[in-house]
């Protein structure tokens, strides 16, 4: 269903961590993190689903610390990993994008971006970004940042979760009067000032919760399957 086979990804996708034979219980969260197994421990879950789970391109492999600490508490519990990254962003029902389309009301009519992970909407009726910002704060239940006028119209829209703000300038060359991110670097400021281009910056955890949330009701209605997220706040 979610094609990882297509994605140049920086992680393993799929199963990475290997537990019990059989499924019944799964918690589904944003990040393999130890609360988070704790949590699923206490839940009896058979699986933990995740979108940022381990052994990324590039990070020291040796299984010592914190790491160790991690997969030590999901083998004692014979609990399964299975994380979806790039996949998860990009599905156009489950995915991380169109969930934030259908949280905020927006038609996606275009894309942008590796992957074309990025997505474009034209809105309805022209909003000015600092209602877009509020209502931001409403669907996402934290306020973002935001770099640029409140009182600028908007009537294009760009998006994409997680840590897209290097995505911004393809944003402006697709026609966004506004991007929308989960976070920002130094050199974000800059072009949103320049080009007059609205950024908001909406936070990682929170523009990532919604596609495993979708994807856990999915596999639950298909497999009779008991299915939890469990929400572990971060505030980056």
């Amino acid at each position: 269903m979610l094609a990882p086979e297509r994605f140049r990804d920086y992680c393993p996708n799929g199963l990475q961590v290997e537990g019990r034979d059989e499924i019944r219980r799964i918690v589904c969260g944003v990040t393999a993190n130890l609360a988070l197994i704790e949590a699923a421990i206490e839940r009896g879950a058979d699986a933990l689903l995740v979108h940022h789970g381990w052994f990324w391109k590039g990070e020291d492999g040796r299984i010592t610390g914190f790491r160790k600490q991690r997969l030590q508490r999901l083998l004692a519990h014979d609990i399964n990993l299975i994380a979806y990254h790039l996949p998860l962003d990009a599905h156009p029902e489950v995915g991380n994008n169109a969930q934030l389309a259908l949280r905020f009301g927006w038609t996606i009519d275009g894309h942008f971006g590796e992957h074309e992970l990025g997505c474009r909407a034209v809105l309805p009726a022209p909003s000015f970004a600092g209602d877009i910002a509020e209502q931001a704060a409403r669907v996402l239940e934290r306020p973002p940042l935001m770099i640029g006028d409140s009182a600028r119209l908007i009537r294009t829209v760009a998006w994409c979760s997680g840590g897209a703000q290097d995505w911004f300038e393809a944003a402006i060359a697709a026609g966004a009067d506004l991007f929308l991110s989960g976070e920002i670097s130094e050199h974000t400021v800059h072009l949103a000032r320049e080009t007059g281009v609205i950024y908001l910056a909406a936070g990682h955890h929170a523009t990532e919760r919604y596609g495993v949330m979708a994807l856990g009701r999915h596999l639950a209605e298909r497999f009779g399957l008991e299915c939890e997220f469990v929400e572990i706040d971060n505030p980056v």
